[in-house]
């Protein structure tokens, strides 16, 4: 999990994903043949395939986490921030955050709100607004616009932790995608296909980096990695899980992005039951992946999406069970060395 812990501990919010970037051309630039950057940062890994018109495969990642810019300073010195992202007000209380300045100085704050001690009844019993949050980074409003400028990214610190069975940590969402790509890179046996593995921006702010790639790329089929629902935790109905945890990969059926192309489905799902993977079938409700992007590039592009079961997303202590992510490096892997065999017609 060193990769992973890398990957995950690095900030990276929409639009400024350059350092996890950097990680990623280091890891996947020995196992392919030429790796280029498009103009919204996508980074795209190309491994040749053989044969005179090989099939092209697009697997995609993405390398956004949720996070911020920042959108004023006080005149006290504190910051107020816009997001970069879907959060839940609740859960950044009382939370560190690190924001990157214009000299690529790391600057630590505490995101903060009213004391629950002077607050009035009513306002106890209201949930918090996003406005209404702020930042302290303990300097004067002269220090503190001296050293940090509108605009500057921030994220949420805190260390990937393996807590019993699981591994918790932040970002999670998506990194464990790029750790996917790189590892199934890695594992797949001579693939005939070429593969185009790219890790993709600003997903968390409407899939755009995947978009421009596959107009770019104009593939043949497009494999999304990303994180999932797991409401297997109390208060949830069995039918309302998504996914659990020990449960294997989620191999998506639906979400409310794309429907999954039915023949990439039921070619995933005998390759799992084939090679002994675990594996669980996915239906979500709500949320969307790289993989509706994909769909629409082009003249149309069958797409799937391999999920990680996380549970508490878009929080700081997201968590995945170590296993349901090696099943779905393997699976990839196993699609990789297998995507040449798969019928695409809507006509059988």
């Amino acid at each position: 999990m060193r990769l992973l812990k890398e990957l995950c501990e690095e900030s990276g919010p929409p639009g400024f994903e350059d350092r996890v970037r950097a990680i990623y051309r280091r890891e996947i630039e020995s196992l392919v043949d030429r790796v280029e950057t498009d103009g919204l940062g996508n980074t795209i890994a190309v491994k040749k395939g053989k044969g005179k018109s090989p099939r092209k495969v697009m697997i995609a990642g993405h390398l956004d986490e949720i996070g911020f810019v920042v959108r004023h300073i006080e005149d006290d010195g504190f910051l107020r921030l816009q997001p970069l992202g879907g959060f839940d007000p609740k859960t950044l209380i009382a939370k560190r955050i690190r924001i990157r300045n214009r000299q690529g100085e790391d600057l630590l704050g505490v995101i903060g709100s009213k004391p629950v001690h002077i607050m009035t009844e009513d306002e106890r019993k209201k949930l918090p607004q996003l406005e209404e949050l702020f930042v302290d980074v303990g300097m004067t409003a002269e220090e503190a616009r001296r050293r940090i400028q509108i605009g500057n990214p921030a994220t949420l610190q805190q260390e990937l932790t393996q807590i019993g069975d699981f591994w918790s940590g932040k970002a999670l969402d998506n990194r464990v995608s790029i750790y996917t790509l790189i590892e199934a890179l890695r594992r797949a046996q001579k693939p005939t296909v070429e593969i185009y593995a790219v890790a993709t921006t600003q997903e968390e702010v409407g899939l755009r980096g995947a978009h421009t790639a596959a107009h770019r790329i104009r593939p043949d089929l497009g494999v999304a990695i990303d994180v999932t629902l797991a409401c297997d935790v109390p208060g949830s109905k069995p039918d309302q899980h998504i996914t659990r945890l020990r449960q294997g990969v989620g191999i998506k059926i639906m979400d409310s992005s794309f429907i999954a192309a039915p023949k990439l489905v039921e070619h995933c799902r005998l390759l799992a039951e084939q090679h002994g993977i675990p594996h669980q079938m996915e239906i979500l409700p709500r949320g969307g992946t790289d993989a509706g992007a994909i769909q629409r590039a082009g003249e149309a592009v069958p797409s799937i999406t391999l999920s990680v079961p996380t549970r508490y997303l878009h929080t700081t202590v997201e968590t995945i069970y170590g296993p349901d992510l090696e099943a779905t490096v393997d699976l990839l892997a196993r699609f990789l060395e297998t995507a040449h065999e798969v019928d695409l017609s809507y006509d059988s």
